[in-house]
C-alpha cells in the first residue's frame, strides 16, 4: 500500500474505546495489531527483505503493549483540565509534549489545559511501561488518541442530553461544546455528567488527518519554561522527609569487592557523617551534604578484592573479539569478482547522561518507597522487592523526570543501590553517583568489531556479509517486566536475546544481492547497556564506509551509487533532499570533503550530509583541556518519520543525534587498562564540544508520508556517524577502521587516581568541577 493509501486508510479507521467507571470522566482505548510488510523496489540483483524490514524491534514492542493499552486513560476534571499519566519516562526527548498534543487534538482542548505526568511503576501494564527503541510515540499514538476521542464523545453525549439536541448538531472547540442553536457548555461543566458509574464500551472515530490542527504543527515543549527557570523537579530536587545525601566508595577496578575497611569508626566521626555501611557495590556513606559525603568517600581505607575484568585492556578484549568472530561464507573470486574485505573496531564508549545516576529510597521493615528516573520501572520494582525480601505490592516506585538517558536509565542501578543502602542504614537516603563512578563503574556501550566482505562485478553488488562481534550487551531490563528480564540474563538466553535484538534492528537499505548480518558476543564481566541506537551506529558506519569503497571501485559518485541501489522510495527521497540542501558535489579545498550516509530504522529514515575540515591548521589547533582534531563544519539532515507529531521536537532529536554521531566518529571513547577505565569525568571524556560543533546545521522534516509516526529518538546517530566517517575518508584519502579516529592517539588528559575513587571537591568554585 502506498503512503497516500495508507494515510486514507487511517482516516477511515474506527476503534473501540472504554469509558471507565469513575467519579469524573475517564476514557481509555481498546486496540488490535495491524502490521504489514514493506514494499520492495526492483533492482538488477535484488536482496530479500531482512527480518527487520518485515517485523522490527519497534513493531514487537508495539504489539507487546497492545493487550494493556486499555489500562492507560485520559481523565477530564471538574476544572476543565485533562490529565494523563504517561507510562513512559521523560528524559529530555519531549514525549510529555507530544503526548499532550495528541490529547489536545482529539479532545479539542488547548494544550495548556492538559497535564501530563509520569506514571508510577504499574506491574499490570506488563510490556507497556518500557521506554526504549524509539517506541513511545509509536506505541502510544493510537491509545492516547482513542482515549481522548472517547472522552470527547462522552462530553458531546452529556451536552446533547443537557441541551435536548442531537449529538450531530454539536461541535467542540477549545474546551467548549456549542450547539447549532447557539447554546454552550464548557468541559468543566460537563465533566461529572459525562462520567459513568460502570465501565462502558463505545465506538469511536478518530479525527481525520485533513482536520489536524495540533498534530504535525511545531510546538515548544510544555516543560521548557520550568526547565530553564529551575522549577522542573528531578530526583535530587525532591524533598523526602529524612532523606539525606549518600554516596558510595567504589573499587578501583570494574566490579571489585570489599574485603575489609580499616577506619569505619573514624569515618563515622567525620563532620556531618551520620552513617557508614558496607553494601554489595562498595562502602556507603550518609551525611548532611554531598560535599561531606565526598570527603568521607575519599577518607575510607578499603582493602578491595578483584573485579570481573582484572587485567583486561583494549588490546586483550580486541583479541578475544577476533577469536569469537563468526566466519564469512562467500569466498572472494579474484578472476570473476572484486571484493572489499575490511574489519572495523569500536572501543568502549561512555553511556553517562548529563544527570548522573541518582535515586531516593525510604525502606522500612514492611515497605519501601523509591524515586528515580527509570525507563523500566516494573523491572526496578520487582528487583528492589527481591533484594529487600519484600512482596512487590509493598514496594512503591515513583518515576521522576530525568536529565538525559541515552539508554542508561533502562537500568535501575542507582535505585537498587539506594534501596540497599537505606535498608542497611535504616534511614531514608538521597543517593547520588559521582561522575567518576558513572564513567568507571557505570554502564558502557560495549567494545565491538565488524568484519565486512562485499563482492561486486560488472557494476552490481553480488553479496554483502557483516559479522559483528561484541562484548555482551546487558539486556537485563528485558522488555520491561521480570520474565524477559530474567530470560535475557540466563547463560543460554543471553546471546539468543541479543541476537534477536540485533536481527530486529539491523537492516541493509541497499539491493546488494545475498545479504547476511550476524552477531556474536563475548562476556568479559563488563557493565554494559544499550546506548542510543544499540548496535546501529557501529554497524551502519562500517556498512556506509564499505558502500563508499565499492562506489570508488566502480568509479561512481557515492551519492549516485547509493541512490541507484536503494530499495525504498522514501529512502531515496531523504537522500535526494540531503544532497540538495547540502549542495552535494560542490568544489571544496584540499583537506576538506563532504560525506553522505543514510539510515533506516523503525519505519523511519534519515540521511545526513556533512562537511569536514581535516587541514593541519584545523586539526592542530590548540584549545585548553580539549581534544580538537578534524572539525565537522556543516551538517544537513533530511528525516522522514512518516508523520511527525511535533516537527520542532523532531528537529531537536535530530540535532542531538548528529552531535552523538560526530562524537562517536571523532572523539569519544573509553580507554581500558588493567581492568579499569582511565576516563573519570566529562573533562576527559570528549563528547562533541562547542569547538567541534558544526557552524552550519540544518534539519529538514519531510512532509508526512504515512498516517502514523515512526521511530525518531535514535535515528540520526548512525547516519551522522557514518557520514562523518565517509567525509574523513574522502578528505584524507584513508579509510578509518577504528572509531573514534583519535582513540589510539596519546591520551589528551592525565588519568585521575582510582584510589581514592573520586577527586576532591573544588574549593573556590572557579576551577572546573568534576
Amino acid at each position: 500500500m502506498g503512503a497516500q493509501g495508507h494515510a486514507h486508510d487511517m482516516d477511515r479507521r474506527r476503534f473501540l474505546g472504554y469509558v471507565l467507571a469513575a467519579p469524573v470522566l475517564t476514557a481509555a482505548a481498546r486496540l488490535g495489531a495491524d502490521l504489514a510488510a514493506p514494499e520492495q523496489a526492483a533492482a538488477a540483483v535484488p536482496s530479500l527483505p531482512g527480518p527487520a524490514e518485515i517485523l522490527n524491534l519497534n513493531d514487537m514492542l508495539t504489539v507487546a503493549a497492545l493487550p494493556t493499552a486499555g489500562l492507560i486513560g485520559v481523565q477530564l476534571h471538574p476544572d476543565g483540565t485533562a490529565s494523563f499519566a504517561l507510562p513512559r519516562a521523560e528524559v529530555g526527548q519531549g514525549i510529555t509534549t507530544s503526548s499532550a498534543m495528541l490529547i489536545a487534538e482529539e479532545l479539542d482542548l488547548p494544550l495548556d489545559r492538559i497535564r501530563v505526568t509520569l506514571a508510577d511503576a504499574r506491574p499490570e501494564l506488563l510490556f507497556n511501561q518500557l521506554t526504549g527503541g524509539s517506541n513511545t510515540t509509536i506505541s502510544t499514538y493510537l491509545p492516547i488518541r482513542v482515549a481522548a476521542a472517547t472522552a470527547r464523545g462522552r462530553l458531546l453525549a452529556a451536552a446533547a442530553a443537557a441541551f435536548g439536541e442531537p449529538v450531530t448538531a454539536l461541535t467542540t472547540r477549545l474546551g467548549v461544546v456549542t450547539s447549532a442553536a447557539g447554546r454552550t457548555a464548557t468541559y468543566a461543566e460537563l465533566a461529572v455528567a459525562a462520567a459513568s458509574r460502570t465501565t462502558l464500551q463505545v465506538a469511536v472515530e478518530l479525527k481525520p488527518a485533513r482536520d489536524f490542527a495540533v498534530i504535525g504543527t511545531p510546538r515548544n515543549r510544555i516543560d521548557a519554561r520550568a526547565a530553564v527557570t529551575g522549577r522542573k523537579q528531578y530526583a535530587m530536587d525532591l524533598q523526602v522527609p529524612g532523606a539525606l545525601p549518600a554516596m558510595i566508595c567504589r573499587p578501583p577496578t570494574i566490579n571489585g569487592t570489599v574485603r575489609s575497611v580499616a577506619n569505619l569508626a573514624a569515618v563515622r566521626a567525620m563532620p556531618g557523617i551520620t552513617d557508614v555501611a558496607v553494601v554489595s557495590t562498595g562502602v556507603a556513606v550518609r551525611g548532611r551534604t554531598f560535599g561531606q559525603c565526598i570527603d568521607a568517600v575519599r577518607a575510607l581505607q578499603v582493602a578491595w578484592g578483584p573485579g570481573t575484568a582484572e587485567g583486561a585492556s583494549d588490546a586483550t578484549v580486541r583479541e578475544e573479539l577476533r577469536r569469537a568472530e563468526l566466519p564469512l561464507v562467500v569466498p572472494p573470486l579474484p578472476i570473476l569478482t572484486k571484493a572489499v574485505d575490511v574489519r572495523f573496531t569500536f572501543p568502549f564508549a561512555g553511556n553517562s547522561a548529563l544527570e548522573t545516576n541518582c535515586a531516593i529510597a525510604d525502606v522500612r521493615a514492611d515497605r519501601a518507597e523509591v524515586w528515580g528516573s527509570l525507563k523500566s520501572p516494573i523491572v526496578a520494582q520487582e528487583q528492589i522487592a527481591l533484594r529487600l525480601g519484600l512482596p512487590v505490592s509493598a514496594v512503591q516506585v515513583h518515576v521522576v523526570d530525568g536529565g538525559g538517558s541515552f539508554g542508561r536509565k533502562l537500568f535501575s542501578d542507582a535505585a537498587l543501590e539506594a534501596a540497599e543502602v537505606s535498608k542497611a542504614m535504616g534511614k531514608p537516603v538521597k543517593l547520588m553517583w559521582h561522575r567518576a563512578d558513572d564513567v568507571r563503574q557505570g554502564r558502557t556501550h560495549p567494545m565491538s568489531t565488524s568484519r565486512v566482505r562485499a563482492t561486486h562485478s560488472l557494476g552490481q553488488v553480488l553479496s554483502y556479509e557483516q559479522r559483528h562481534t561484541s562484548v555482551a550487551t546487558d539486556f537485563g531490563h528485558g522488555l520491561g517486566e521480570v520474565i524477559t528480564a530474567t530470560a535475557a540474563q540466563l547463560p543460554v538466553g543471553g546471546l539468543a536475546f541479543s541476537e534477536t535484538i540485533f536481527v530486529l534492528t539491523q537492516e541493509t537499505p541497499y539491493n546488494f544481492g545475498v545479504v547476511t548480518q550476524l552477531l556474536s558476543e563475548v562476556d568479559k564481566g563488563f557493565n554494559t547497556g544499550s546506548m542510543r541506537n544499540i548496535y546501529s551506529p557501529n554497524v551502519r558506519c562500517a556498512q556506509e564506509l564499505v558502500v563508499d569503497r565499492i562506489a570508488a571501485d566502480m568509479g561512481k559518485d557515492p551519492y549516485r551509487f547509493r541512490r541507484d541501489f536503494l530499495k525504498d522510495a522514501r529512502a531515496r527521497a531523504v537522500l535526494d533532499k540531503a544532497a540538495e540542501l547540502g549542495q552535494w558535489g560542490r568544489a571544496m579545498p584540499a583537506g576538506t570533503a563532504q560525506g553522505i550516509a543514510l539510515h533506516p530504522e523503525y519505519h523511519s529514515v534519515a540521511a545526513v550530509l556533512v562537511e569536514i575540515d581535516c587541514r593541519p591548521q584545523t586539526t592542530g589547533r590548540t584549545i585548553p583541556n580539549a581534544v580538537t582534531g578534524p572539525r565537522v563544519t556543516k551538517a544537513v539532515c533530511a528525516v522522514d518519520v512518516g508523520l511527525a507529531v511535533n516537527p520542532r521536537g523532531l528537529e531537536a532529536q535530530m540535532m542531538g543525534g548528529i552531535m552523538d554521531g560526530i562524537a562517536l566518529a571523532l572523539t569519544s571513547s573509553l580507554h581500558l587498562k588493567d581492568g579499569a577505565f582511565l576516563e573519570a569525568s566529562w573533562d576527559n571524556y570528549f563528547y562533541t564540544r562547542q569547538w567541534n560543533t558544526p557552524a552550519e546545521l540544518e534539519v529538514f522534516v519531510m512532509p508526512p508520508t504515512t498516517g502514523e509516526p515512526g521511530g525518531a529518538g535514535e535515528l540520526a546517530v548512525a547516519s551522522a556517524m557514518a557520514a562523518v566517517a565517509c567525509a574523513y575518508r574522502r578528505a584524507t584519502g584513508t579509510m578509518p577502521t577504528t572509531f573514534p579516529i583519535n582513540h589510539d592517539a596519546p591520551l589528551a588528559f592525565e588519568p585521575k587516581p582510582t584510589v581514592p575513587p573520586v577527586p576532591a571537591s573544588p574549593t573556590d568554585g572557579l576551577d572546573r568541577a568534576y
